[in-house]
């Protein structure tokens, strides 16, 4: 089972659902299916991605996996509290799924590849259990889209801790840049992908809390002990990067960052 980086603790799954919350629009506009699909959600984690797709598809099934049973319990709940009927969870592993070939309408993937040693082996076994003519849908982001005002060496410097301890972790947070190979790579056809930026500045309190301060800057925040215990920075270093994030969350600071949404067709 590949280390995912950011730990399961509690804190991160309610980090989880702040960046679903602030982005539900940003990225899931459009991830609509068409009605009667069965879809498969690789790697649903903690159910924070599935709560916001499955009630706007739902006249569509989905069957929600992923390898921690800690992470499904709560996915379970969510979907319970939220009052959604149109799921089915399981425990499975991406790299040895035992469904039928050819089994699914559409395919999504969201948050997953970055944490995944070997993501063209992924999407080869998933592309396997896709129907023919089904679409595989790919949300990533990447921290070398992430800037700011003002400017920060040091926030620089911890948000690169956080990209190096993922990478000696078997993934890759800077993967959102990789989407088109990786489709292509993979075989599937008409690809396309869209980036989608956040702007978080004063003018949009809503992105700045539920972004800049509870997504990002919580994400970087959430790897310190790891990455100072690791040799990557210094501690004081990575506490004057923190203090720089959240000082783009200030009345004039400015925050950007970009995800990217490709779709394939099998």
């Amino acid at each position: 089972m590949p280390e995912y980086v950011h730990g399961y603790s509690g804190r991160e799954a309610e980090r989880l659902s702040d960046q679903a919350r602030t982005l539900a629009e940003l990225i899931h506009h459009d991830t609509v299916f068409p009605g009667n699909s069965l879809v498969l959600e690789a790697g649903c984690g903690t159910g924070a991605q599935t709560v916001i797709v499955a009630p706007k598809n739902p006249r569509s099934q989905f069957i929600s996996v992923d390898i921690s049973e800690s992470s499904l319990s709560q996915a379970k709940k969510q979907a319970a509290e939220a009052g959604i009927a149109n799921v089915e969870f399981r425990a499975a592993d991406i790299f040895h799924l035992d469904f039928p070939d050819a089994m699914f309408d559409h395919i999504m993937v969201c948050f997953v590849l970055e944490h995944l040693p070997d993501p063209n082996a992924a999407l080869l076994l998933l592309k396997r259990v896709l129907k023919p003519g089904g679409s595989i849908t790919l949300i990533e982001g990447d921290h070398g889209s992430a800037y700011f005002y003002p400017r920060s060496d040091e926030a620089n410097a911890a948000i690169n801790a956080q990209v190096v301890l993922q990478a000696a972790a078997g993934g890759n947070a800077l993967i959102g840049r990789e989407l088109y190979p990786l489709l292509t790579h993979a075989g599937f056809r008409d690809c396309r992908v869209s980036p989608r930026m956040v702007y978080a500045d004063s003018s949009r309190p809503e992105m700045v809390e539920g972004f800049t301060k509870n997504t990002f800057t919580a994400m970087i925040e959430g790897v310190r002990e790891n990455a100072i215990a690791a040799g990557i920075i210094q501690a004081a270093v990575f506490d004057q990067g923190i203090a720089g994030l959240y000082r783009s969350a200030e009345p004039d600071g400015v925050f950007c960052y970009t995800f990217f949404k490709g779709i394939g067709i099998n």
